[in-house]
Order: structure tokens, then C-alpha cells, then sequence
């Protein structure tokens, strides 16, 4: 049986509208809940003093380059800073907003920041080479033996994490705090858990930082702003994080609930879902195919046109 264009068209149609009888219902996957023993730290903005005790911790455990200012250098907190291949934590501080006569705080707010690992990674998520894991204890560790150097991970991270040794020519890694999985893994703590003086950071299971956290916030009403930065952003964070003031002017970004493999997932449902994609890219080619077929067809003319053209020559 001889398939030409237009029985092309007819199939593809009526694939199409077979497709369509039947209810598309899209159902995104549900985020992974966190394992009960997934492990995670609380930081209260409200008691930290910008020591950077915590950074030169992390700096010696990781072996990484020492910075050009030492670590009791405290002007380097003046201005804001990011974490890259050669920091995995920084601290950062954000002097009191004033609008009008209005003060929103009397002291500077020194906030930490690193990888905040999430209960359901970007970074994960886009690695292509599955370089970047979720660990139980809800660390997301790298594995440089699997990373081929895409950098899909930096562009994937809503918390714009991961860095990149560009200056490094042969074996180049992406480079982001590891939550010091092999210490905890072994019982130990994070660096920077362990070195705080002021015990800003609480490291636990994440269950149970939440209900410090809450408890904190009914025992000092009016301290704290009513959110636990992390608790929900993007799925859940295994850092959670306590302020006295609203997270978007310490410099934390404002993000949705829903994690973004979950946005990915749900559009890929949509596209995919009774072969939708597929049909709509057949029924294109066919449609190309039928218009170009038409446009040469009234080119040359019918046969019978071309016949009496050639008897009246």
C-alpha cells in the first residue's frame, strides 16, 4: 500500500485526535521527603558577631588556599561577598535599613552562607554524569572522577552555589561545601558547627532543628521574623536559618516552595504524556511536507495543463 502525503495527514490527524479524546492529566512528581535521620544545621542570624571563626575552620579542614587577608581581618566583611572555589562559607554584613526615622535593627546582622543542600537538589538534578548525589544524611557530595565539566550544576543552583576552578587547567572540579560528609558520616561535626563560639549554628536532625526553631520563635516573640528560611524554599533546605528582620534584606533570595525539578518534571509530563510531543512534531512534518508538495505542484501544473500546453506548441 503506497503511503502519499495525504494519507500521511489523515494518519497523523488521527493520531492527534485520538490523543486528544482522552483526559491529559499532568501530575509533577512530589519532592523526595527528607529521610527522618537527614541531618542539617540551624543558623540564628540574631547571636553571630562576624568572628569568621567559622570560615577559617572550613578553610583547614578542606585544605584549601589561604585567603590574601587573614581570617581576623574584619574589613573584608564590608563588602558582600560569595563563596567560590577557594571558600566554601563566607560571612557577610548587612548594616540596619533606614526609612525615615524608622530603624529596622540597632546592630549589624552577620549572616553565613554556603551550600545550603537541598532535600531535592537543582544541581542533582541537572548533572548529567550523576557527578552531584544526595546523600541519606542530606549532604549533596561531588564526585570528581564522574564530573566531565559541563557546569550545568552552577546554572541549575537557585542559591547560585557552585564554582568553578577555571584557573585550573587539567583537572578542574566544581567546588562547594560538603557538608564535611566523611566527618559527620564518622559521627563528627561540621567544621563550622564545631569551631562557633557563640553557638550560632545548631547542628542536628533536621526535625528536630525545626522544632528548635519554632520553639525559639513562640519563647521570644517580637525577636525573630515569623519564618524559617529554608524550611520550605525550593522543597526544603537542610540549612535552615533564624533573623530578626525579613531574609530579602540579608541577602537571602526570595524563592518559591516548589523545587525546580519538579517545574522541569511537570513540563516534561506535559510534553511527553500520551505521546503528545511525538504527534504534534509528526503532524508539523507533515504539514511541511504537504505545503512544499503543493507549492511545486502548482509550479509545474497538472498533467492534463501540461498535455494541452505541449499539443497547442
Amino acid at each position: 500500500m503506497e503511503i502519499n502525503r495525504r494519507s500521511f495527514l489523515k494518519f497523523s490527524g488521527a493520531l492527534a485526535a485520538g490523543s486528544a479524546l482522552k483526559p491529559t492529566v499532568v501530575h509533577g512528581g512530589k519532592p523526595p521527603a527528607p529521610p527522618e535521620d537527614a541531618l542539617g544545621c540551624l543558623v540564628d542570624t540574631t547571636l553571630c558577631v562576624g568572628c569568621r571563626k567559622c570560615e577559617q575552620a572550613c578553610n583547614a579542614r578542606h585544605h584549601l588556599p589561604k585567603p590574601k587577608e587573614s581570617f581576623e581581618e574584619m574589613t573584608v566583611l564590608e563588602n558582600e561577598r560569595r563563596m567560590d572555589e577557594t571558600s566554601y562559607t563566607v560571612v557577610n554584613k548587612y548594616y540596619p535599613k533606614q526609612i525615615g526615622t524608622l530603624t529596622w535593627r540597632t546592630r549589624p546582622t552577620f549572616v553565613k552562607f554556603q551550600c545550603m543542600h537541598c532535600n531535592d537538589p537543582s544541581c542533582v538534578s541537572a548533572c548529567i554524569v550523576g557527578a552531584l548525589t544526595k546523600q541519606e544524611n542530606g549532604a549533596v557530595i561531588y564526585d570528581p572522577k564522574k564530573c566531565i565539566g559541563c557546569r550545568y550544576c552552577m546554572v541549575a543552583c537557585p542559591f547560585q552555589v557552585p564554582a568553578y576552578e577555571y584557573r585550573n587547567a587539567l583537572t578542574p572540579q566544581v567546588r562547594k561545601c560538603t557538608f564535611c560528609f566523611q566527618y559527620v558520616k564518622e559521627g563528627g561535626l561540621p567544621a563550622c558547627a564545631q569551631v562557633c563560639p557563640r553557638e550560632v549554628i545548631t547542628f542536628g536532625k533536621r526535625a528536630d532543628l525545626l522544632r528548635l526553631a519554632k520553639w525559639k520563635m513562640k519563647s521570644n516573640p517580637g525577636k525573630y521574623v515569623d519564618h524559617i528560611y529554608g524550611e520550605k524554599e525550593v522543597g526544603g533546605t537542610s540549612w535552615l536559618y533564624l533573623a530578626s528582620e525579613p531574609f530579602e534584606s540579608i541577602g537571602f533570595p526570595k524563592l518559591g516552595t516548589k523545587a525546580p525539578p519538579r517545574l522541569t518534571e511537570s513540563i516534561q509530563h506535559g510534553l511527553f504524556q500520551y505521546f503528545a510531543a511525538p504527534i504534534g512534531l509528526y503532524a508539523l512534518l507533515g504539514g511541511i511536507m504537504w505545503f512544499t508538495g503543493y507549492l511545486k505542484h502548482s509550479h509545474r501544473g497538472t498533467p492534463q495543463e501540461t498535455h494541452e500546453k505541449g499539443d497547442a506548441s
